[in-house]
């Protein structure tokens, strides 16, 4: 297992007096006489990440009675934030500030130039002498925006905004007066490295900068031979980081390097890829990793931020956090050390056949909690018509004939490679690149130690060949110097699986299916006290399916909100629907259609009025609910 703690950083980030802290938003709200807590001040509600509102006025004894309230457009993934009494809502297009009773605008600022962030924002609250400030990226800019007033802050940086030097399209994380970015690159190994940097929030001043390709002498450039130079990928695509504020912990869930599928020219386990690492947030200076898969060909990202919060272990409080990604593998990890605090045993793993690569020969597995998506697959679990329908069957049944079959070991199957005139032998590996866990995280709920997480048995299916010219594989691959990458009987792009294009018998286009036997998505509560699988449910219904075999879940890629209400809300599915769970045993309690498909995690806040509002993106508008 890849663990590495440095004590003396963490002791000298630990002995810091909290009475130090530049004032945060919540203690600005709490001076202003407004619970922090019963507005959406964050991207995931609060800086440790765990998208849990205490909100209680909505329950499960009232949730059936939501009516829709108002919607305003919005970025398609985008979650805005509600402090002081405003909503900031961005889009590629720019940040609005409105109402968060009615929508109505109270100030528009329109980007000039490019396109800005559809994902979030962040509100710097300001202190006495400086009004409230809106952090917003377009590309490599960080921009300033006056809270109040919506104009550009031209005191910030250079004319309002700071060139960050890669592009961010994630909401900038904050910690006091410190504004820090990730790094959205291209997936190929040679380009810009995906460091995470940090700036004051004031001035634009740079204050520094975390290399996630350890440079010589650092922790882990020893796992890269002579691979580490240039590096692009290992970065902070997430959209947002988690902070420890009391601690001054920074977590950031780091991705794969480039290129996704091939490693031969990075032997060895390739720190900090596909790795949490926390660092000193005032300094950038590292504490401890933990990586979650070694020398990644499978495009196995840290998609989301780590969700903190304290977990009952032997009678004693223990400070934990809840780690899950697209190996659908959940970790909970000590957040002071990084220990596993239910163990981690690192499992051998089959190689491949990839001329002049490297295989981890293990991976390390959590002993719990058990996996949270689809790890495996055999031929006896191929879809029938009797699951779905006769010509959802047949297709997967050409499928893989057209395939050579589809192999498969279990976690962490490796593509074989195939020469340019031989038949196809497809491996697929579960779960694929478009989750178990995406980019929408958890939720956990600190009062009872239930973590939600909506995961997707999605696959990821191909082979290796040698790049030629005209194959489109993808991510730009094709024209870098790569030798190798991925391709598959489906076609170019990164998330083609193990799924059929399907026609009803009337030629009518139902969807492209996936072949293993439903169902293809969970909503899934783990008690991080324990361990266990509290509960789970199918999430996600396919009307195109008969009736009777609908209930076979279909879900994307945004996450869950608990409350205090005892709900979950979650949108993240395919069926355009928004959902509220018990959050005690999973029982469906409401269901309201929208327009399109929920594209963001929701959010939820007390309005002036006393009315507690929930609302989530869908079909490029903001949508909320309140009781009638």
């Amino acid at each position: 297992m890849r663990i590495q703690w440095a004590a003396g950083v963490a002791a000298a980030t630990l002995a810091v007096s909290v009475s130090t802290l530049a004032v945060s938003g919540t203690a600005l709200a709490a001076q202003r006489g407004i619970d922090p807590a019963h507005e959406w001040r964050y991207y995931n509600h609060s800086p440790d990440g765990t998208r849990y509102s205490p909100l209680d006025q909505i329950n499960r004894n009232n949730v059936g009675s939501l009516i829709q309230a108002w919607s305003h457009p919005a970025g398609g993934q985008t979650v805005p934030i509600v402090a002081d009494g405003v909503m900031y809502i961005s889009s590629p297009e720019g940040v609005t500030a409105v109402q968060p009773e009615t929508g109505e605008p109270r100030w528009t600022y329109r980007l000039q130039g490019g396109r800005g962030s559809n994902r979030g924002l962040t509100l710097w609250p300001g202190d006495g002498d400086t009004p409230p400030r809106v952090f917003y990226t377009a590309g490599q800019r960080l921009i300033a925006i006056n809270a109040l007033t919506g104009e550009q802050v031209t005191a910030f940086g250079t004319g309002g905004e700071t060139d960050i030097e890669v592009p961010y399209n994630g909401a900038p994380t904050l910690f006091g007066d410190i504004v820090m970015v990730g790094a959205t690159l291209g997936e190929v190994p040679q380009g810009d490295p995906g460091n995470t940097r940090a700036y004051d929030a004031r001035t634009g001043e740079k204050l520094w900068e975390f290399n996630s390709v350890p440079q010589p002498g650092e922790v882990g450039h020893d796992t890269w031979d002579d691979g580490w130079d240039p590096r692009s990928g290992v970065n902070v695509w997430a959209f947002n980081m988690t902070v420890d504020e009391d601690r001054r912990i920074l977590y950031m869930p780091l991705s794969s390097p480039a290129a996704n599928y091939w490693g031969g020219d990075r032997p060895g386990s390739n720190l900090f890829g596909n790795s949490l690492v926390a660092v000193n947030a005032d300094t950038g200076e590292y504490i401890w990793h933990f990586q979650t898969v070694h020398h990644d060909l499978w495009d196995m990202d840290q998609p989301a931020p780590p969700a903190l919060l304290d977990i009952v272990r032997d009678g004693e409080s223990v400070p934990a956090l809840v780690l899950v990604g697209k190996t659908g593998l959940m970790y909970i990890l000590d957040r002071v050390t990084g220990e596993p605090i239910f163990g981690v045993e690192e499992r051998p793993v089959p190689a491949g056949s990839v001329p002049g690569e490297w295989y981890s020969p293990t991976q390390p597995f959590p002993v719990k909690p058990p996996p949270l998506a689809r790890m495996s697959f055999t031929p006896d679990e191929m879809v029938t018509a009797e699951d779905t329908m006769p010509e959802h069957a047949a297709a997967c049944r050409d499928l893989w004939d057209r395939s050579g079959g589809f192999r498969n070991e279990g976690p962490y199957t490796p593509f074989l490679f195939k020469e340019a005139d031989a038949p196809p032998v497809t491996t697929v590996q579960f779960p694929g690149a478009g989750g178990g866990v995406n980019w929408g995280g958890v939720s956990a709920d600190p009062t009872t130690g239930y973590v939600f997480v909506n995961s997707s048995d999605s696959s990821l299916a191909g082979w290796i060949e040698v790049i030629v010219e005209g194959g489109n594989y993808g991510r730009g691959t094709e024209g870098s110097n790569q030798p190798y990458d991925r391709a598959s009987i489906n076609g170019p792009g990164p998330y083609n699986g193990f799924s059929a294009r399907v026609e009803d018998a009337e030629g009518n286009f139902i969807g492209n299916l996936p072949c293993q036997k439903p169902p293809w998505s969970r909503l899934i509560a783990v008690n991080a006290n324990t361990g266990d699988i509290a509960w789970e449910t199918v999430l996600g219904i396919n009307e195109n399916l008969p009736e009777g075999k609908q209930n076979v879940g279909g879900s994307g890629s945004a996450g869950p909100t608990a409350t205090g209400g005892g709900l979950v809300f979650v949108g993240a599915t395919n069926d355009r629907r928004f959902r509220a769970f018990d959050s005690d045993n999973g029982e469906e309690l409401w269901t309201a259609t929208l327009a399109g498909n929920g594209g963001s995690n929701p959010i939820t806040y007390m309005g002036a009025d006393g009315k507690q509002y929930v609302g989530i993106v869908a079909n490029g508008e903001f949508v909320t609910f309140t009781l009638p």
